[in-house]
């Protein structure tokens, strides 16, 4: 395989939109909503870009905002505003761009929000926290004309595009099956941590938002509320994100036509929430099945007995009639022939570090998709067409049965029951969107 002919092809696709977002000198009036750790992340990136001003922050932790606050001022010299409320926010800001980098629960509202603002926006993974919502974005984007990056990054990753390139080849061959999965951790029981009152400054009914108000925990909060369901869709919410939308880059289908999942938590333990104390209730294994018309992809995670006996940890299998191709993260690309004579092809990762997410070359699409009034490597309806397939994986899981999807017009088909949950619960005074 002539591999540098990928990699030539990898470095214009990237390389281009970068010189062409340079092009411009315009500045965007930036707020990043959300200012923890990974928020702050994304901005220090777009700031790097020279193109952001950013002029507000919201966060509920008013010491999470202020100290965004104060390092966005050392980075830029200027201090942006900090806002406890995002509509207080985008009313008296009026942002060029908007950053949303909050829990899963508060995406598709705030998205909403800030495109009917007139910004154009930037969220994390997945669009929303049920179907329902990320349809909802979908829809408010199309009527509002503005540029949604979703946090797919990657999607702009130079060895996944390399790799894309080879699986298009014909080179693995006919691909009848796509194993997605994450392995690893070492898995204990989970020991309830102590409910208590919301630490000073934390605004918690304004967190919790349009989800039940759950009691606070400082387990929950700020690290690991992607394992509470209430705020987030668990490891296949949050990983399996990444590696099936590897495989709706590579078909041409739409959506699978069938799901099912199954999973547990038989070494975290049952879930607790009483008056007194509470626990996690993602499951800490999962396996999830998506049937296509051409192949089937399966979804697989567990958070307990490291495996040592695979080369690979992460990532998605392709299964060809010539080969077995394996796209990962810092461990590149391989393609392991079928015929044992052949040499096996390997791609290294190239990333970004230190984070190794390549959100440079994520901000550089984005700022010249809004320059050019095109569509970014990750636009809003590809990130729902992949955020779609964990949401309905979590779905099956709760039902526990399978679920037939008619993509086309987003119904489940025959389960009137499993139907209703397309659309998750929504909290007074706050309105589901739709």
């Amino acid at each position: 395989m002539n591999r540098r002919a990928f990699i030539t092809a990898s470095t214009s696709l990237l390389a281009t939109p970068y010189i062409q977002a340079q092009a411009t000198d315009r500045i965007y009036r930036t707020a990043l909503i959300g200012s923890g750790w990974w928020g702050m992340n994304l901005l220090r990136e777009g700031l790097e870009s020279k193109r952001l001003k950013c002029v507000a922050v919201a966060d509920v932790a008013q010491n999470a905002r202020e100290a965004s606050a104060d390092e966005i001022e050392g980075l830029t010299g200027s201090k942006p505003k900090d806002y406890n409320d995002f509509r207080e926010l985008l009313e008296k800001e009026k942002p060029d761009l908007v950053i949303i980098a909050t829990p899963d629960h508060w995406h598709a509202l705030i998205t909403i929000a800030a495109l009917k603002a007139g910004a154009h926006v930037l969220v994390e993974k997945p669009t929303g926290h049920s179907v329902a919502e990320s349809s909802a974005m979908v829809k408010a984007a199309r009527e509002t004309g503005k540029v949604v990056q979703v946090g797919l990054h990657r999607r702009v990753g130079p060895h996944h595009i390399e790799a894309h390139e080879f699986l298009k080849s014909g080179k693995v061959g006919d691909i009848g099956m796509v194993r997605c999965f994450a392995i690893g951790g070492g898995g204990k029981k989970e020991v309830p941590s102590p409910n208590s009152a919301p630490p000073p400054g934390l605004d918690w009914d304004m967190w919790c938002g349009p989800a039940p108000l759950r009691p606070f925990t400082s387990k929950l909060h700020p690290g690991a509320w992607r394992n509470w369901l209430d705020f987030g869709n668990g490891q296949l919410g949050d990983w399996g994100v990444h590696w099936l939308d590897q495989v709706m880059w590579w078909t041409e289908e739409k959506h699978p036509r069938r799901i099912f999942s199954s999973g547990g938590r038989p070494i975290a333990g049952a879930p607790v929430l009483n008056e007194k104390e509470q626990t996690s209730d993602a499951p800490d294994s999962q396996v999830a099945v998506f049937e296509f018309e051409g192949f089937t992809a399966t979804w697989e995670h567990r958070r307990f007995g490291d495996n040592n006996a695979e080369k690979h940890k992460i990532g998605s299998y392709f299964y060809g009639t010539k080969g077995t191709f394996h796209i990962g993260w810092r461990d590149g690309w391989t393609f392991y022939p079928a015929n044992a004579k052949e040499q096996i092809i390997h791609g290294n990762a190239q990333l970004q570090e230190p984070d190794g997410h390549n959100l440079k070359l994520l901000w550089a699409d984005f700022l010249n998709a809004i320059d050019k009034g095109t569509k970014p490597a990750c636009d809003i309806e590809t990130g729902h067409r992949s955020s779609v397939l964990p949401l309905l994986g979590m779905l099956s899981l709760k039902t526990g049965r399978s679920l037939q999807w008619d993509g086309a017009r987003e119904q489940i088909i025959g389960d009137p029951e499993a139907a209703k949950l397309l659309a998750g619960p929504c909290r007074g005074p706050w309105q589901y969107p739709g």
